[in-house]
């Protein structure tokens, strides 16, 4: 009689273990995403306060240096040791943004993007070499130069747009989330790309397939964190582009692109 008591009460046990552990494997398979969920709108929320940093940083330039904000790529065409993000002395070293132009102006360092981007980093020397940025890129074309009225030249990389000079501050974009494609994975890349490359002040629509690729980076689900000039900070989707880049791979299928209007006009100073 105890021999078959303790039987069934081991018996019992077991059967609880089980049903507790399909429940707790349920709650999970409930919980999980929820949780993955919470974890990216974090992540984003993050994000968007670097780019708020991102843009306070180039304001107090801006206020500085008589209303001119911070240039991209001094030498972007040559000796390539200058970016806004920081500076090296020669091709063979890394950047150092603790020496950038903007490193004064952030209380924390230079800043990252909190989602795990796998960035491939090219040789110093290579002329792809842009790692340093933490995630984000700058209007260069537009903001960072002059390049979109007098021409690609590194001539054109040292004078930059004043606040005065840009019409609708809420409407032009200053950083955003980028990355860019190179052999198939992701490395950082610190200019937000418009649509079209501009010629004598006008977007190059028909240039027989010369354009640029896309360097917005989609990473939040689907949607990019975008810091204007007017100082807000919001996040967009991704607009249809499914051209293929110049060298063939598919920047779309990366979460690399635009967001609409496909064109320049949230880039430009109008």
């Amino acid at each position: 009689m105890t021999g078959r008591s303790n039987d069934f009460v081991k018996a019992f046990t077991l059967i609880e273990l089980l049903v507790v552990l399909s429940l707790i494997s349920l709650l999970l398979a409930i919980l999980m995403p929820a949780l993955s969920m919470s974890r990216s709108l974090a992540q984003k929320i993050t994000c968007r306060s670097n780019l708020r940093q991102h843009l306070l940083a180039n304001f107090d330039y801006a206020r500085e240096n008589n209303g001119s904000y911070v240039p991209a790529a001094l030498d972007i065409y040559t000796e390539k040791k200058h970016r806004w993000y920081g500076v090296r002395d020669n091709i063979f070293q890394p950047f150092d943004s603790a020496k950038g132009p903007l490193a004064s102006y952030f209380a924390q360092g230079c800043l990252k993007c909190p989602v795990n981007i796998s960035f491939i980093r090219p040789e110093t020397s290579d002329p792809d070499y842009d790692s340093g940025s933490g995630g984000y890129g700058y209007n260069m074309i537009y903001i960072g130069s002059t390049i979109w009225r007098d021409g690609y030249d590194d001539a054109y990389c040292k004078e930059t747009a004043k606040s005065t000079t840009i019409r609708q501050p809420a409407l032009t974009l200053m950083f955003a989330d980028t990355a860019m494609l190179k052999n198939n994975s992701y490395i950082e890349y610190s200019t937000a790309e418009p649509r079209y490359f501009v010629i004598n002040g006008e977007p190059a629509i028909d240039a027989g397939g010369w354009e640029p690729s896309p360097s917005i980076h989609f990473r939040h689900r689907g949607m990019a964190n975008i810091g204007w000039t007017d100082g807000h900070v919001d996040s967009r989707k991704m607009g249809k582009c499914d051209s293929p880049n110049n060298d063939d791979t598919k920047s779309s299928a990366m979460n690399l692109g635009w967001f609409e209007p496909m064109d320049n006009t949230l880039f430009d100073l109008k």
